[in-house]
């Protein structure tokens, strides 16, 4: 694979089409939470799009990493849940899934604020490579890069979305 092209606003209409279905197998209305910051600019997006009243939370993973000791406090954003957790269900979205170590690190963080009644994870890309048995409910694609790439996803001045892919190709 010496390029990879992703349409990331193709990938995001794929998970905008979903999100109705998610939203009415709940037994109560779901919330939204961005993982900073790419799920973040997802969930803001899709509570536009989608016309839900309700803000949007934001879950910052910096405070459970396992590599706190060389990260320290990212720039990424604070944890804000502008909602009682206790029994909710959340839908948790992220740009990309790949070792699940964020997921665990978002999840110790979220259960600081309270006991949810159910957590689904939606991604925009899930790209393999786990060493944490976490998957998504639901992934808009799924792809193979090598561990010396990584894959970020942009939003542009205009609000549209981008994925950036950086490090060495093989």
């Amino acid at each position: 694979m010496s390029s990879l092209t992703l349409d990331a606003e193709a990938l995001y209409r794929e998970v905008l089409r979903a999100m109705p279905q998610m939203l009415a197998t709940s037994g109560q209305k779901p919330r939204l939470v961005g993982v900073a910051s790419g799920g973040v600019w997802l969930a803001e997006r899709l509570r536009a799009d989608l016309g839900l009243a309700e803000e949007a939370g934001t879950l910052s993973s910096a405070m459970h990493r396992d590599d706190f000791s060389q990260r320290g406090l990212s720039a990424s954003g604070q944890t804000v849940l502008p909602f009682d957790v206790n029994g909710a269900d959340l839908i948790v979205l992220d740009d990309v899934l790949y070792t699940g170590r964020t997921i665990r690190a978002v999840l110790n963080e979220l259960f600081d604020y309270g006991r949810p009644a159910s957590v689904r994870l939606v991604v925009l890309v899930d790209r393999g490579g786990r060493e944490l048995p976490i998957q998504a409910d639901f992934a808009a694609a799924r792809v193979a890069l090598p561990a010396s790439q990584s894959l970020a996803l942009a939003r542009g001045d205009d609000g549209h979305f981008s994925f950036q892919v950086q490090g060495a190709t093989p």
